[in-house]
């Protein structure tokens, strides 16, 4: 079954803004506004923050709409590109150079590991329409999952509960539960040994 976008650019952005669809914004200008504001705030207060400081990084996402777990670790050099499609449950990491790309929501389960320069992919454009739109999808990953570094998942792929992509892997499709996938595009090779209840 195909993917279904849960945001269209070409739904959302009016014709009017320029004749050329490639200088067409793919968002609503309240919406820049508010990644402008975050920007700002990311350069200044989140980047520059000392590595123990979890909490106040934390803190920074929530006030950008952020819903966090307890014990969050979002690491000073990661990234999120619209906090207020972020949704955690306790114990998520996201370590330097973690980039989290959700212009759709995205939900972490609980104790869910984005290692160095791991990249979550929630967007990308129809280039079967010639107006090239963005279209963003909501994404899930299960509790204990892991993206290992340099790690990517494409837009639109979920991951099970205790799923791990290898290091430098790329998921194009759903990761089942307690499975270890690895290579571009992931294939699964084996089984996840489960923790005792």
């Amino acid at each position: 079954m195909a993917r279904q976008p849960y945001y269209n650019a070409a739904e959302n952005v009016s014709e009017s803004c320029a004749a050329d669809p490639y200088l067409r914004p793919a968002f609503r200008p309240s919406d820049r506004a508010r990644r402008l504001a975050w920007n700002v705030c990311h350069a200044l207060l989140y980047r520059t923050s000392p590595r123990p400081l979890h909490a106040w990084r934390s803190g920074l996402l929530r006030l950008f709409g952020a819903k966090l777990g307890p014990n969050c670790h979002f690491y000073p050099k990661s990234k999120v590109w619209a906090p207020w499609n972020l949704v955690c449950a306790d114990q998520v990491t996201a370590a330097d150079g973690a980039e989290i790309y959700n212009p759709a929501p995205m939900r972490l389960g609980s104790h869910f590991i984005l290692s160095q320069d791991g990249f979550l992919c929630g967007a990308t454009h129809d280039y079967d329409d010639p107006a090239f739109p963005l279209l963003a999808y909501a994404m899930e990953f299960g509790a204990y999952g892991w993206v290992c570094a340099r790690a990517s998942v494409a837009p639109g792929v979920s991951m099970g509960e205790g799923a791990v992509l290898g290091l430098g892997s790329v998921a194009t499709h759903t990761l089942e539960p307690w499975t270890v996938y690895a290579g571009s595009p992931a294939v699964r090779i084996k089984n996840r040994r489960r923790p005792p209840a």
